[in-house]
């Protein structure tokens, strides 16, 4: 290989695929390139104890392991294009970079709304300075918030909204409960009964027709013509794969970067991907490849991948990690091992009363169990940490 390896992307996955690149084994040059000015830092509590208040900006930064001392950053940088086939990547400002080995981190990006109406006043939740800035917005007295969509980013905000003191918080989604897709329609009926025991209320089934207001937005107009008042606005409606920079090289790009069972992309051994980019086949299930967008999944697929690029991947085994997702929301927590949303079809509650306290909810597939997912307290969570070697030890399933 080369003197260099790039990786593409700056954020938790590109630190962990340098870290790991060091531990296995590679030393020659490596250099990080990322869009935003900041060094990676932990995103999850932006939409919780950021928006708070709770958390400084200054305490999610990761420090880097010390194998990791000499990496070259270049953040503020983005790419542009790469030429797989020529070995070099395309900067924003005009230079061409080469590269013997190549790690695509470049994550995601919300997704918006295209709806007519003002864009002031509407946010989304992915950096430090969306959440600086809807910070700023959730804390004028008297703000009313509507929250378009139900998944996890969309009900940690409403939640932090209504802790803030908001006058009144509104999620609106098209779908029939909140966060139905990963937990089913068990766990996700509980879910809203907490959130509206709690001040949220929630506008389901519908969606959004435009944005009211002339230079900012001042309402939302539901496709049934409802006009929902709002001062803010949080888009919270799923996210889209940073691949554009890829494109023209022959590779399946249909929903993040398709790889193979060792994070290989497009069959070229000097180029892998880690983290939300990644689109691949799990060993440990179906083999259909899906992208999993869970915070254990960036620094797992860098610890495979880097064995792969640097070629100490013999014998290694197929990559199939467990995914394992948290959700803080008011005063609970939604802790998930597993793949539950394979096994929405037998859901089982295998502790506790969905009705009442705390509750530990089982996915089974083919009478086999994928995935726990607890809500409720620490005793809660750590229930579902019990099942963690139990979905360890399960058969790959069968179609």
């Amino acid at each position: 290989m080369d003197a260099r390896i790039v990786v593409a992307g700056a954020s938790l996955g590109g630190l962990r695929a340098a870290e790991q690149l060091r531990a296995a084994g590679w030393t020659g040059g490596l250099t990080v390139i990322g869009d935003e000015p900041h060094m990676p830092y932990n995103r999850p509590p932006l939409s919780k104890e950021v928006l708070a208040g709770r958390a400084p900006l200054a305490s999610l930064a990761f420090t880097p392991k010390a194998s990791a001392a000499d990496v070259e950053w270049r953040l503020g940088t983005r790419i542009v294009a790469a030429r797989l086939a020529e070995r070099t990547v395309e900067l924003d400002d005009g230079s061409v970079m080469s590269y013997g080995g190549l790690v695509v981190a470049t994550g995601t990006r919300p997704r918006r709304l295209r709806c007519p109406g003002p864009l002031a006043g509407r946010h989304t939740v992915r950096t430090l300075d969306d959440a600086r800035a809807l910070r700023d917005e959730l804390t004028r007295p008297g703000v009313r918030v509507v929250v378009v969509g139900a998944g996890f980013i969309g009900c940690e905000v409403a939640a932090t909204a209504v802790g803030l003191g908001a006058a009144e918080v509104t999620v609106v989604d098209p779908l029939p409960l909140p966060m139905v897709g990963p937990l089913g329609d068990l766990l996700a009926l509980v879910l809203l009964k907490r959130h509206e025991e709690r001040g949220v209320r929630f506008l389901l089934g519908g969606g959004v027709a435009a944005f009211a207001g002339d230079d900012r937005v001042t309402g939302v107009v539901l496709n049934d013509g409802t006009t929902l008042s709002a001062d803010v606005v949080v888009e919270s409606v799923g996210s889209l794969a940073n691949t554009e920079w890829l494109e023209g090289n022959g590779l399946d790009l249909t929903d993040g970067v398709l790889t193979d069972e060792h994070l290989r992309v497009g069959g070229r051994p000097n180029v892998v991907a880690v983290g939300d980019v990644a689109r691949f086949p799990n060993a440990r299930y179906d083999g259909v490849p899906r992208r999993v967008e869970h915070w254990s999944i960036p620094t797992d697929s860098a610890r495979h991948a880097a064995k792969v690029l640097v070629g100490a991947d013999a014998g290694l085994a197929p990559f199939a990690p467990l995914p394992t997702f948290w959700s803080d929301q008011h005063d609970f927590r939604l802790q998930s091992f597993g793949a539950p949303a394979l096994g929405l079809d037998d859901i089982r509650v295998l502790d506790g009363d969905p009705d009442a306290g705390d509750v530990l909810v089982g996915y089974h597939c083919h009478e086999q169990l994928v995935g726990v997912v607890a809500l409720g307290g620490q005793a809660a969570a750590r229930g579902a940490a019990r099942y963690r070697a139990d979905l360890l030890k399960q058969p790959a399933l069968t179609a």
